[in-house]
């Protein structure tokens, strides 16, 4: 039975990848879903995007390890959301633009979007790995499939998704992961394990200390994962699917809200496991082994299907946006003339570019060993590279390119070779070396060159304001 659910599971997203494909007629509909998401549809896929396996077989890890302060995590995750989207994204949304990179084109002129795009490139590509990894975990908890198989098996089905109706396919096949999601953590998984652990007087006191993870750790979580939030290409690329500046801020905000029950309901979920389950060598086994100890059959089928549906989600988001990253910010910035294609060649070639990409992160994925390593640098370079650029850029006016640019380059050297200096990717310091560096030089070098041409910001202004909008930059 459990193997049937998540079969239909695979099938029905498949299907929505074909029904996707029809609506994906223009270059606009392929990559942000024609600009056009109500507050319900934007809500439920910005939630599933950003709550992934981390999210989910991470969180319910941390809470096994650490109590209710494994929570963390997923709560500066939610913070990120939040903030970004009532503080950011109205604005953010009426720019009309494709990727963070032509954002900074807009806002400081040329010569800033071909160092940003492969910084981002880097980052959702590794993103979209990591992600494909965790189908592993999965499949082998359902179908005792190794780790191959199981990543080829999970990565084939997102891909071609994915490469059909681009993000229209990803915003339904997205919202059915999020329905999927809140029915199996909360409406199955938590209640049924909280009530076979004996209840909240059944867990340790301990458990439930807020700090037990560690101070440290949580405001890096904060640093890394907030900030990290607030300026990937993942999440702005949904943020340019809404169809109006008030749904970017308000239901994203609700998105936010939702995270932090789920990390709550994770931690949780990992409090009784620890009861239930003691003595597990891997925390990250702790999902698969509760739901084995707690489920009957299509319950377990069902949960485990809510573990997939997030894995999905967030893998389908990041690889298009790795997509639209190089189509957007590399190709189309080193070859004249791209802009000018027809919406079927526009679609036709994101499309081919989601399949290479798709192709490239399964082999990736079926090689790469040390997965946390790799994207914990990858969110460094984001956060210390990019951050500053991004956000000084919305929030000063005298910012320039020349400041912004200072900023990309210092920051990411500042934060690799602090991490190379200090021997530990997983320091505190790299991150933040990186951004204190890349503040000074994104002031100092504002301050030393010639403001922005007053034709970039009076076209910035207009953009801001959500008239001269265009769908190409």
């Amino acid at each position: 039975m459990d193997v049937a659910i998540v079969a239909v599971y695979l099938v029905a997203m498949i299907a929505f990848g074909f029904w996707g494909k029809r609506r994906a007629t223009t270059e606009s509909d392929f990559l942000v879903a024609g600009r056009r998401l109500g507050p319900l549809l934007y809500a439920g896929t910005m939630s599933a995007l950003v709550l992934g396996g981390a999210s989910t077989i991470g969180g319910v890890g941390l809470g096994y390890e650490y109590g209710l302060s494994g929570m963390w995590l997923v709560v500066a995750i939610g913070t990120g959301v939040l903030l970004l989207s009532l503080l950011f994204a109205g604005r953010v949304q009426r720019l009309g633009v494709y990727t963070v990179s032509q954002m900074l084109r807009l806002r400081y002129g040329p010569g800033a979007s071909v160092l940003s795009g492969v910084v981002m490139f880097g980052y959702t590509l590794m993103l979209t790995v990591t992600s494909t990894i965790a189908y592993a975990t999965i499949f082998a908890a359902l179908l005792d499939l190794p780790r191959v198989p199981s990543i080829l098996v999970g990565g084939l089905v997102v891909v071609l998704y994915s490469a059909l109706g681009g993000m229209w396919s990803i915003t339904l096949t997205d919202f059915v992961q999020f329905l999927i999601q809140t029915v199996g953590i909360f409406l199955i998984l938590l209640p049924i394990v909280l009530v076979q652990a004996g209840g909240f007087s059944a867990l340790p006191p301990e458990a439930l200390s807020l700090t037990t993870i560690g101070g440290s750790t949580i405001v890096t979580y904060f640093v890394i994962y907030t900030f990290g939030l607030l300026i990937g290409q993942d999440i702005w690329q949904r943020v340019f699917t809404a169809r109006s500046p008030g749904v970017a801020r308000w239901a994203g905000a609700a998105a936010g809200v939702y995270c932090l029950l789920y990390g709550v309901a994770g931690a949780l979920v990992g409090m009784g496991a620890s009861v239930l389950v003691p003595g597990l060598e891997e925390r990250d086994d702790a999902f698969t082994a509760v739901v084995g100890a707690t489920m009957p059959p299509v319950l377990s089928g069902l949960v485990l299907a809510a573990a997939l549906a997030a894995v999905m989600s967030t893998a389908s988001g990041a690889l298009i946006a790795t997509a639209t990253v190089f189509g957007k910010d590399i190709v189309q910035r080193l070859r004249s003339g791209a802009a000018d294609a027809s919406e079927d060649e526009h679609v036709r070639g994101n499309r081919v570019l989601i399949a290479a990409f798709g192709v490239v992160v399964i082999v990736i994925a079926c090689i790469l060993q040390d997965v946390v390593a790799a994207l914990t640098i990858a969110y460094d370079i984001l956060v210390g590279g990019l951050l500053v650029p991004i956000l000084g850029g919305l929030v000063w006016r005298r910012a320039t390119i020349v400041g912004a640019v200072a900023a990309m380059a210092i920051g990411t050297v500042a934060t690799l070779a602090t991490m190379a200096a200090v021997g530990d990717i997983y320091a505190n310091e790299p991150i933040y070396v990186g951004l204190a560096s890349g503040l000074v030089a994104f002031v100092a070098g504002s301050l030393a060159s010639r403001p922005t041409a007053s034709d970039v910001l009076a076209e910035w202004d207009r953009r801001s304001a959500g008239t001269g909008v265009t769908t190409r930059v």
